[in-house]
């Protein structure tokens, strides 16, 4: 089957390592399915693999991707959701959690294995290429929001870095959830977006804030840190899911959040039931994730090197 996949890893130049042909079919161990993929979105995960974290020379070649949204065997339009516990079938209290393309090969390809728990049906509200938008960059903005923040509607949140996948999907589900949401990007067009996304105010880095909010969804990392700790009201929380300016803020900031008791909360993905959540709360409100661009699989280096350029605003989506 045709894929997109990791030959080498490669810190500075990550494309390197990638090839596009042919690799064997995926083989489904008992309690296991087959999903045939019908789309496929790019996340900086993808990148980061490419660059080794998370994956070891020994696991090579691996297919890239998490998300897809496909067929199952029956036939029956469904997501792939892709967090994976040791045994292969869920994540128990005391299993180390991996996802797809850390130790199990990705969706990058015509086909995917995967636990049968990690299937769930696919709303036929959303579009392939939308659901395919959701496991891994929609569903971490979800829970930072709406579990690690813990906001509700009414509450000001302020999104660090318009135009990225998780920022993108936190401004529209924020919107669309009653919150008063704050928004900064360098890009004067990503900022006129982010309003028409839902944002009550879009802001060049930095930026006084009309007020301080009751939360901050972070993903910058070092660059944004300082406005993001500053922004907060007194007993504020920050959520933080990535950092792809740097892990290591100038000024740590403190004497800021000890004084203010703000709280610093880390998050990764999502489980299961959020992910059902998520879906239902797009085919409910009528929420749809952004995509920037759609291109078939045999493109996928052209998605990529669009996404490491930071020339997009949304998600990129690979059609099988």
């Amino acid at each position: 089957m045709f894929a997109a996949y990791a030959v080498r890893t490669d810190r500075d130049q990550p494309l390197e390592g990638l090839e596009l042909g042919q690799r064997p079919e995926p083989e489904a161990p008992p309690g296991w399915t087959v999903v045939n993929v019908k789309a496929a979105s790019l996340n900086h995960h993808d990148l980061w693999s490419l660059r080794g974290v998370g994956l070891s020379d020994e696991a090579l070649p691996m297919i890239l991707g998490c998300d897809a949204a496909g067929l199952d065997e029956d036939g029956n339009e469904v997501v792939v959701h892709s967090v994976i516990g040791q045994s292969g079938h869920g994540v128990g209290p005391r299993e180390q959690r991996s996802i797809l393309t850390e130790r199990y090969q990705g969706t990058f390809a015509e086909r995917v294995a995967v636990p049968a728990w990690n299937v769930l049906p696919k709303p036929k509200e959303l579009s392939f290429e939308e659901a395919a938008c959701l496991p891994t960059a929609w569903l971490t903005a979800y829970r930072m929001l709406f579990t690690n923040a813990g906001v509700r509607p009414g509450r000001s949140v302020l999104v660090q870095g318009a135009g990225g996948g998780v920022a993108t999907a936190a401004i529209a589900l924020g919107a669309a959830a009653g919150l008063r949401v704050f928004a900064t990007s360098r890009d004067e067009v990503k900022r006129r977006r982010a309003v028409e996304l839902g944002a009550e105010g879009a802001y060049e880095p930095g930026a006084r804030l009309p007020h301080r909010v009751d939360a901050v969804i972070e993903t910058v990392g070092a660059a944004t840190w300082s406005h993001s700790v500053k922004s907060l009201k007194p007993g504020g929380t920050l959520v933080i899911s990535g950092a792809t300016s740097g892990s290591n803020p100038p000024a740590a900031e403190l004497n800021r959040i000890f004084f203010l008791e703000l709280k610093v909360v880390g998050s990764t993905m999502g489980t299961k039931d959020e992910l059902a959540d998520l879906l239902s709360f797009c085919a409910a409100t009528g929420v749809r994730p952004v995509i920037d661009s759609v291109l078939p699989l045999d493109r996928a280096r052209e998605g990529l090197e669009k996404m490491a350029g930071g020339d997009l605003f949304g998600k990129v989506v690979l059609t099988v």
